[in-house]
């Protein structure tokens, strides 16, 4: 099945162009990633990362929690709006990656608000306080619904849910019958659905679902 690009790579580039530029460290991380680490796709990148700085900064969370690590972008950026009293939590289950994750959370001022842990995401969530203030997923797509079902009660009223991936390279409207594109679709429903929430499904990268919790 023939996937499309979100957006053309002449206007991705305009937009990356016109966007604050990305920390040093930051874009070393990047081309580190893209150098000696399998699946660089996966890696948030200069846009995304600059949106997710920015909600972050915007909200000044006390408690973020990340579902799907890779190599650190991602929580690095997160890092930037942190609260000076907040903390991260960021989980992954690929302790092959933990070396270059630690290799620059430790160049960060904050690294000591980060708790980076290694394990299953579904595992770890039950034992992690209330009032999470922001929720990145982004882990593996079989569980994003139940990622989402695992944090809605842990998250505070008004906190902040966002789903990467949510458009899985437009195949979400192609037709596409594969098992990944079917769980996103149904996440993309439940999510929909849910009057819990107000969500807006914004068309960046590879798609974002932000989701608010009001109820």
């Amino acid at each position: 099945m023939e996937t499309m690009e979100i957006l053309d790579q002449t206007l991705l580039d305009y937009c990356e162009q016109h966007t604050s530029a990305e920390s040093e460290a930051l874009h070393t991380l990047n081309r580190k990633t893209h150098l000696e680490v399998l699946s660089p796709i996966m890696l948030s990148g200069h846009l995304q990362g600059r949106v997710l700085s920015f909600i972050s900064k915007l909200i000044q969370p006390k408690f973020i929690l990340e579902l799907g690590t890779y190599t650190g972008y991602s929580a690095l950026c997160m890092l930037e709006g942190l609260h000076p009293e907040g903390k991260l939590i960021t989980i992954d289950n690929n302790e092959e990656l933990e070396p270059i994750i630690e290799e620059f959370l430790k160049q960060d001022a904050r690294a000591n608000q980060v708790d980076f842990r290694i394990g299953n995401g579904l595992d770890i969530i039950p034992s992690l306080p209330n009032d999470i203030d922001l929720v990145f997923i982004d882990a593996d797509k079989s569980n994003y619904s139940n990622y989402f079902d695992a944090v809605i009660d842990k998250v505070r009223m008004g906190g902040i849910i966002l789903a990467d991936n949510v458009l899985w390279k437009g195949k979400v409207v192609t037709g596409a019958t594969d098992k990944t594109t079917k769980v996103l679709m149904e996440f993309n429903a439940k999510v929909q659905a849910d009057p819990r929430v107000e969500n807006v499904l914004l068309p960046i990268r590879d798609g974002i679902m932000a989701i608010r919790k009001i109820a």
